[in-house]
């Protein structure tokens, strides 16, 4: 019996894998590009688990052993329990994405700047700028705080989750979105300071927002951000079915 732990844990994992992929929620989880092979890993595990089981079956018919002893049941009754938690646990606890808790644990845009965000800004035209994400403006802004670079670049339609300046929290607020390479395990929060003062009164930490501004130097003499948004609208909006950038 203690050999079917490891069985009844791989079909409930394989079994989620595929219901978070059927039902667009394996995204929160993994890099997109991943997902057709998990689903596929996941399908070729479903099927040994359920060969596994047909074979201990046929065999059990054939030739019959001596009763499993109270220990083996023991063990065989946890395993089982064990990946029916699992398995429940994943359904009735909708999945959730990454919180701005994460982000202040892995301290917002402490990964190194992507270098080629400046130069693409430089050359872009105003459609261009309009569809930069969080991942642009954070990489631009860790190269340069050069006001005259942003005079003719305004930030349209920035959907981020609220995360507060740690230096500033009452007067600053990240527009904040995770980076993943891979999984959600090695996802890098960023973020763009924007200053709003007393945003707690219309904005509840981890809600999203659209934010369109452009950017100044930061009036606020606690933040340690040199430029911020200086917002000339900002939305409350649903979480995007992507909420990761990648």
């Amino acid at each position: 019996m203690q050999r079917w732990r490891g069985v009844a844990l791989i079909g409930a994992i394989a079994a989620v894998a595929i219901w978070l992929a059927v039902t667009g929620q394996l995204v929160l989880y993994i890099h997109p590009r991943y997902i057709v092979f998990t689903v596929v890993m996941a399908a070729i595990a479903l099927v040994l688990v359920v060969a596994a089981v047909a074979s201990a079956a046929s065999r059990r018919a054939r030739d019959p052993e001596a009763p499993a002893s109270r220990r083996e049941r023991v063990i065989g009754l946890l395993a089982a329990a064990t990946a029916g938690v699992f398995v429940i646990g994943m359904l009735v606890l909708p999945p959730a994405t990454l919180s701005q808790a994460t982000a202040q644990q892995r301290q917002i845009n402490a990964t190194a700047a992507d270098l080629d965000a400046l130069d693409e800004a430089a050359s872009a035209d105003d459609a261009a700028v309009a569809r930069f994400t969080v991942r642009e403006w954070s990489g631009i802004l860790r190269q340069t705080s050069d006001l005259s670079f942003f005079a003719d670049k305004p930030v349209t339609d920035l959907v981020g989750f609220v995360a507060p300046d740690p230096d500033a929290p009452e007067d600053v607020f990240y527009v904040s979105r995770f980076v993943i390479t891979c999984c959600a395990v090695d996802a890098q929060p960023l973020g763009v300071p924007v200053h709003l003062p007393g945003w707690q009164e219309r904005f509840a930490v981890d809600s999203w927002v659209s934010v369109s501004g452009s950017f100044v130097a930061n009036p606020s003499e606690a933040s340690q951000q040199p430029l911020v948004v200086e917002p000339d609208a900002v939305e409350a909006v649903e979480q995007p079915s992507e909420p990761y950038l990648f």
